[in-house]
């Protein structure tokens, strides 16, 4: 009776739910602010000895030195519960059982243990004051690597499921620890991790790599502390104020400080040797308490912090569906000093008038495009920094201060965070939310080298440095430009996993191929400007990987490896995959594969090699279905959903990865991106290799000299790649998707600062030549002796088109390099 009184009493004490990178209850959000409990000495039923009075004096103090969480390693009685909530503390309730041995030896023990998880979540099911359940924590690095990753996180995933049966509407984790860091745990709430670092940059590190491996979760600190014993009071109170700040800063939604006493027992009785608590066994305080006080008032920005001005830009074109969300997103943002500045980029309906309804700044331009439109607010606009938001999204209240955070301690000129669908989208909408999208292109944790125009600002010199945005994108690519541009000034780019903008997916099939054939044309444009940031066949040579879910849990993700360090001491111990050739599956450059077996296949018909050919086509069909569907089932569910709505969508979410590419290879044909385009100015073509020699009376170093040539290739529009260390040329041009030259340079000394430059160019081909030409050949031979006459003529007709295309791409590129020379020796 007395806990239903509490639970009344306290009806408003909700329990917290997972947005994106947080917790909140309600409509506010949860920082975590903890501090863990025990584990307590034992009586002879298991239960901790531990009396009403001395946890309702400990969790006095706790909440009157900023505490708001305890953390415990064993399931709490009620009573417990009920005294945490009268002091206004949540409870991360931690399931017992026998989790550092080798648990799973004896025939029945995981149902056992499934029982025992049950039991206690049983027990503290439905109280107000339960934060979460931890399933585990910590299984020892040797006890997963005996029995393997993939049956610990299918053990994990059933002890997950069994605890949210039990209390469906309770957050349910596990504690991991770096030596498990490689455990792939979709299905988890939230991402918590036990780390105890105490050198403040690996540590920082180490919070953006969490981040990074998170994908859209919250990331919580469920241990963090020091030993006072071994580095003293002072030292202890000195980490622990770094170690929070950092946390907070990084983007966390909180962290548990191990611990709150230094009274610690453990199965065989208490450790006397460590003293990690904020209290001693006395209860006395230490110094670390009070740091830990002040840091946890200061969460997550100290209130000394001087922030510039920031103008957010809103660019909109018949916006008037979402735009009021994004400026009533806007409007509760949480930071002290910025404008609005919103560009109507020649609406027809009635997106002014809304705009209008709000204190931001409108202006009303005649309809130039999304890069124009970005020029115009970047003009506007009196802030230091410049941030742009796209105008169907909104942005976390935090937004802002984690964009100018990255910006301003990172020293970067430029900043970005990730996008997220929101809550609450209908089926279709949620379903196309876990489809390819525009992400984040990584070089590290915190380095970019792309971030997407809905959710990225810069410092506003640095964009009038560049000119800033290029009016020829008119409604994507923009960014991509932006960000090459300033990477080729030295500028670089920093990555908050903190800076969320919810940005909402096209709410049907059509309108989201319309928007990925619209990405295929803006990838025309940017291949048309830097030819040689594509391959010959049309891919993005990115130098990061790309930031999120998707392409890596299809194939690529049956090929990977787990660093153990020898013997498995290593104590950070990662997952690591290799770049696979299985990523080509599901991109617009594999359909041309497809069609060319489909063309084998059609040639091949009325002959007896038809079943080969048909099977080949089959095989190439077959490749992206599977890694589809792979995928498909594991974005279409995360493990938290129910059974019924499963496959329905993981078959959406796999049609939707077959179509984006086919989509966006629409957009880049329509655009001129085709297979047989060339890049830079007409010349007269040179087919065979040749040699070329100038003098000249200034000295200048061979590599000045080989990059003259390259940048006056570029500026020719030509796509010039610079050999590598192994390598025997110097240049490489291309001239089209089947044919390259090549260019080796020899300097002569003749004294005085004379030199004597000589230049040998020739025709190269792609190594995938062979591949086309000799089985055309092979197939137009055997239909011809076979009596085949239709397939024997078309195949040979066939292979005559790639030679010729192979030679005049050979002889283009060579007649480009030719013509550069003799037009830099005419200067």
């Amino acid at each position: 009776m007395k806990t239903t009184q509490v639970v009344v009493e306290r009806g408003a004490f909700q329990r917290p739910e997972v947005r994106g990178k947080f917790l909140y209850v309600g409509e506010k959000k949860l920082w975590v602010k903890g501090v863990s409990y025990g584990t307590f000495a034992m009586d002879e039923n298991g239960n901790e000895k531990l009396t009403p009075e001395t946890v309702e004096k400990d969790f006095a103090r706790m909440a009157e030195n900023g505490f708001n969480v305890v953390r415990t390693y064993t399931t709490p009685p009620r009573w417990f519960l009920d005294a945490a909530l009268r002091h206004g503390l949540r409870v991360m309730v931690g399931a017992m059982w026998e989790q550092q041995t080798a648990f799973l030896e004896e025939r029945g023990a995981a149902r056992k243990i499934e029982e025992i998880v049950r039991a206690q979540v049983r027990s503290c099911s439905g109280h107000p004051a339960v934060l979460c359940y931890i399933v585990a924590n910590e299984i020892p690095a040797s006890v997963v690597r005996w029995y393997g990753k993939g049956r610990i996180e299918r053990f994990l995933k059933r002890l997950y499921s069994a605890a949210k049966q039990v209390d469906p509407g309770a957050l349910v984790t596990y504690a991991n620890y770096p030596s498990t860091e490689y455990l792939r745990l979709p299905f988890l709430d939230l991402v918590c991790f036990n780390v105890y670092l105490e050198s403040q940059r690996p540590f920082e590190d180490y919070l953006a790599r969490l981040h990074s491996l998170s994908d859209e979760r919250p990331v919580l600190m469920t241990e963090l502390g020091l030993d006072s014993r071994r580095n003293g009071l002072e030292k202890q109170a000195e980490t622990l104020d770094w170690q929070l700040r950092t946390v907070f800063r990084s983007g966390c939604c909180g962290c548990v400080v191990y611990s709150w006493t230094d009274e610690w027992h453990l199965r065989f009785g208490p450790v006397e040797d460590w003293d990690f608590g904020l209290t001693t066994r006395s209860r006395e305080p230490k110094p670390a308490l009070e740091a830990v006080k002040r840091a946890f008032a200061e969460a997550p920005f100290p209130a000394s912090v001087q922030w510039p001005k920031v103008t957010v830009v809103v660019c909109t074109f018949n916006g008037e569906k979402r735009i009021r969300e994004t400026l009533e997103g806007l409007a509760k943002l949480d930071y002290p000093d910025f404008e609005g500045v919103v560009v109507d980029d020649g609406s027809t309906d009635s997106t002014a008038k809304i705009v209008a309804e709000y204190s931001f700044r409108l202006i009303r331009t005649e309809n130039h495009g999304l890069a124009s439109a970005r020029n115009t607010g970047i003009r506007a606009s009196s802030g230091e920094i410049v941030a742009f938001i796209d105008d169907d999204a909104y942005p976390d209240p935090h937004w802002l201060k984690n964009l100018v955070s990255c910006l301003t301690e990172g020293r970067y000129s430029g900043a970005g965070g990730p996008n997220f669908t929101p809550l609450g989208e209908g089926w279709t909408g949620s379903m196309i939310g876990r489809a390819p999208r525009p992400r984040a292109v990584l070089h590290s944790d915190v380095l970019a080298e792309h971030v997407p125009g809905c959710n990225m600002a810069f410092w506003k010199k640095v964009l009038e440095g560049i000119g800033g945005f290029d009016p020829v994108f008119r409604a994507a690519g923009d960014d991509v430009d932006l960000c090459w541009r300033l990477s080729e000034t030295g500028g670089q780019i920093g990555y908050s996993h903190s800076a969320v903008v919810w940005h909402h997916p096209r709410n049907s099939i059509r309108s989201y191929w319309r928007q990925q054939a619209g990405y295929g044309r803006a990838e025309a444009l940017l291949e048309r400007k830097w030819p040689r940031k594509y391959d010959p066949v049309g891919r993005t040579k990115w130098s990061g990987r790309i930031y999120g879910t998707g392409y890596s849990l299809g194939l690529t993700s049956l090929r990977s490896r787990v660093y153990h360090g020898v013997w498995g001491t290593a104590p950070f111990q990662s997952l690591y995959r290799s770049a696979s050739p299985w990523s080509l599956f599901l991109t617009p450059e594999w359909y041309f594969v497809v069609g060319a077996a489909a063309i084998a296949t059609l040639l091949s018909i009325g002959w007896a090699p038809v079943a080969f050919f048909v099977g080949l086509l089959l095989l190439t069909l077959s490749l992206p279905v599977t890694e589809a569907m792979l995928i498909g089932a594991r974005e279409g569910s995360d493990g938290r959903t129910g059974t019924l709505d499963r496959v329905g969508s993981a078959i959406t979410v796999a049609f939707l990865y077959l179509m984006e590419p086919l989509a966006r290879l629409s957009g880049r044909l329509r655009s001129g991106m085709t297979p047989w385009r060339r890049h830079g100015k007409k010349v007269s073509a040179r087919y065979h290799p040749l040699t070329m020699k100038r003098w000249r009376g200034e000295w200048s170093a061979v590599e000045a000299t080989l990059k003259d040539i390259q940048t006056s290739l570029w500026n020719r529009g030509a796509v010039a790649v610079a050999g590598g260390e192994f390598d025997d040329w110097d240049l490489e041009v291309r001239g089209g998707t089947l044919g390259m030259a090549r260019l080796l340079l020899a300097i002569e000394e003749h004294g005085a600062g004379i030199q004597l430059l000589r230049f040998r160019i020739w025709p190269r081909y792609p190594l995938a030549l062979p591949y086309l030409g000799v089985p055309l050949a092979f197939m137009a031979a055997a239909a011809w002796l076979g009596g085949a006459w239709a397939p024997a003529l078309a195949a040979c007709l066939l292979d005559g088109v790639l030679a010729f295309r192979a030679v005049t791409d050979a002889g283009f590129a060579c007649g480009t390099i030719r013509d550069v020379l003799k037009d830099d020796g005419a200067k």
